[in-house]
């Protein structure tokens, strides 16, 4: 197990999170910032509730969802929500991608997304570049974790970021850009949340090499979940870190 970060940052932060699906929320995101004290506010756009300005939030959170990122016709929040994405990275106001947020994350950041050659879906070995990740968001977290997948889509590289994690069935697994973080798996996820996820999503689940039963996913998620939910609390509180030191170096830029 990680343990979180002993000196994090507890200067309150403004967190919003845009939540595209009712069953998949932030969860063990928003437990983290309730214990250290933050604000989260969530933005649901499934019920069209209308998308923040940027200035009403210090970091913003994008969550996953079935859609693509290119579903605009289907979903027309979805281009106003990619302008508010790209205002964040002009602006150096720290985004969090999960799973279709990193999808999103990425297109904005340039890069093409496109259906990954198979689906991941249940319990599946992560492997983190120990070299690249020195310093990064995801510094000191095992060479291999086992956390939870569920997608069917991918995305080259961006432009300027670290590449920082991989799977035998995905090349890009995280990556790092100097305000924004990417991760097509979900460390964030509680039992709960995941079978809410199972009863909603059940019939993405074929049979390729990298596609779980679902008692398999429920079993894994005893056997991985309190893993993957104590990494997110170290992997947050240096986010948590990184924003503060952003805010210290503008603050003294400008005195």
């Amino acid at each position: 197990m990680v343990n979180p970060i002993p000196n994090a940052p507890r200067k309150t932060m403004r967190l919003r999170c845009l939540q595209h699906v009712p069953f998949e929320g932030p969860e063990e995101i928003a437990h983290w910032a309730r214990e250290r004290g933050h604000t989260l506010r969530i933005t649901r756009l499934f019920r069209d509730e209308p998308l923040p300005a940027a200035e009403e939030f210090d970091w913003l959170i994008v969550m996953g969802g079935p859609m693509s990122v290119y579903d605009e016709h289907l979903h027309r929040w979805l281009a106003d929500e990619k302008s508010l994405i790209a205002r964040c990275l002009q602006e150096r106001r720290f985004i969090l991608g999960v799973c279709l947020g990193s999808q999103l994350l990425a297109e904005c950041l340039g890069a093409h997304v496109y259906r990954n050659a198979v689906k991941e879906i249940g319990w599946l070995p992560v492997l983190f570049h120990a070299g690249v990740a020195a310093g990064s968001l995801l510094e000191g977290l095992s060479a291999e974790l086992t956390v939870l997948h569920w997608h069917g889509e991918t995305y080259d590289l961006p432009k300027g970021c670290l590449h920082l994690a991989e799977s035998q069935g995905c090349a890009v697994q995280a990556f790092e850009h100097p305000m924004a973080l990417g991760l097509q798996f979900h460390f964030e996820t509680t039992r709960n949340g995941l079978q809410q996820l199972i009863l909603h999503c059940r019939e993405d689940i074929g049979t390729g090499p990298y596609e779980q039963s679902v008692d398999a996913i429920l079993s894994g998620e005893t056997t991985h979940g309190t893993t993957a939910r104590s990494t997110i609390f170290q992997v947050l509180d240096r986010i948590a870190e990184r924003i503060a030191s952003h805010r210290n170096h503008a603050s003294d830029r400008l005195e």
